[in-house]
């Protein structure tokens, strides 16, 4: 009989928990706590994302059933869901923020970079900076304000296009403007900011340039400028003009008082013209064209997410419980990116995340249960599966 680990087990190890209860101590979690700790009330909110589960009843359902085997899960000695639901409102969200940041750093020291990621561009760290809308019930979440006749959330994501993790999320009311992210995110210097029209803002781009990082940002139609000074270009090219530009507008000129570079760039397969601003002229025009395809990376994220995880449905109403969640879905998505780093699977996150989704309560080895089969025949397969039941 195996008497290994349960895999969720297994998965939670990985996790830096030292780190994390310097967190708790930070913000006074585990004050007055019994037995069920943030540590527990952690991992029984990544139990809930990992399987699948649509409520809080669900999730406590669930787990009631395996109540035997809390211990080995490392959930503590009990799981009630007026428990949970208490310490989602109650206990300081930004415990599990500061967590999450801590993992991306963790993760990325694991990162193993693709070669075919990012080729031909800058070797500096690239950013996508963009926002989602989940959509709430107004009668039910009455304090995120977006419309008239309905509640929203904003998430504002940094994400880290070469490691693909998400590097800094920021949750607001659905009624706070894109751009007023940027007021709250650290910038990074060397670093690249790729980022929609919905940025442009000089003042705040200005401060991007000031910490010396670059950004590359599509411009509004309704810009006024004055040309400078223009490179020569191929006709025949993708590139139409690669120009220098001052902002010839009083209000934009006091903003941003530098000098901008306006790539002009004929996306031929979507026949669009696009208009690009940079402070970097040390690139080519190709070249900030090929950044901001990238900024569809932080796209991508949002899709799996929303896809995968539990970011659509919360399991707690108040604003502390809805940006806990978030939080812990972001600590699960970087969790799975360490499974796939530590364990160097050819799966992607996706396929990570099924097998997990329904292998929680097993207790077979993770580097057997993640293992890539999809190229072996049949018979190989079935002589695998022999000589690890031999060895149970």
């Amino acid at each position: 009989m195996n008497r290994g680990k349960f895999v969720f087990a297994q998965i939670s190890a990985l996790l830096p928990q030292r780190t994390f209860r310097r967190y708790v101590e930070k913000y006074d979690g585990d004050k007055h706590i019994k037995h069920f700790s943030c540590l527990h009330q952690m991992l029984c909110m990544i139990f809930g994302q990992l399987s699948g589960r649509e409520s809080l009843r669900d999730l406590t359902t669930c787990l009631s059933a395996h109540n035997f085997k809390f211990y080995q899960l490392g959930l503590g000695k009990s799981v009630s869901r007026s428990n949970l639901a208490y310490a989602n409102e109650n206990r300081d969200y930004r415990m599990f923020e500061d967590f999450a940041y801590a993992l991306v750093e963790y993760a990325r020291r694991m990162h193993v970079p693709d070669p075919e990621v990012c080729v031909g561009l800058p070797k500096t760290r690239l950013y996508s900076f963009d926002s989602t809308v989940v959509d709430l019930c107004l009668e039910v979440f009455c304090w995120a304000t977006f419309r008239q006749t309905k509640a929203a959330i904003k998430v504002h994501t940094l994400f880290d296009v070469r490691a693909t993790l998400p590097a800094f999320i920021y949750v607001t009311e659905g009624s706070v403007h894109d751009v007023k992210a940027l007021d709250v995110l650290a910038i990074e210097a060397d670093a690249f900011y790729i980022m929609d029209r919905a940025y442009v803002d000089y003042k705040r781009l200005w401060r991007i340039a000031d910490n010396r990082a670059w950004f590359v940002v599509r411009a509004k139609s309704n810009m006024r400028y004055k040309r400078i000074d223009s490179d020569t270009v191929d006709r025949n090219g993708s590139i139409v003009c690669d120009q220098v530009i001052v902002l010839s507008s009083a209000l934009a000129k006091t903003a941003y008082p530098g000098e901008l570079r306006r790539v002009k760039y004929y996306d031929e397969e979507n026949d669009l013209l696009l208009v690009f601003l940079t402070n970097n002229f040390d690139i080519t025009a190709e070249q900030v064209a090929l950044l901001y395809k990238h900024r569809w990376s932080v796209e991508t994220f949002f899709k799996w997410v929303k896809q995968h995880l539990r970011v659509l449905s919360f399991w707690g109403t108040t604003q502390n419980a809805v940006k806990t969640q978030v939080y812990i879905a972001m600590i699960t998505f970087i969790l799975i990116s360490i499974v796939k780093s530590t364990l160097k699977s050819e799966l992607s996150l996706n396929d990570i995340l099924q097998v997990v989704s329904v292998s929680l309560l097993d207790k077979t080895p993770l580097e057997i249960l993640l293992k890539d089969y999809s190229g072996m025949e049949n018979t190989g397969n079935l002589q695998i599966q022999l000589d690890f039941a031999e060895n149970i």
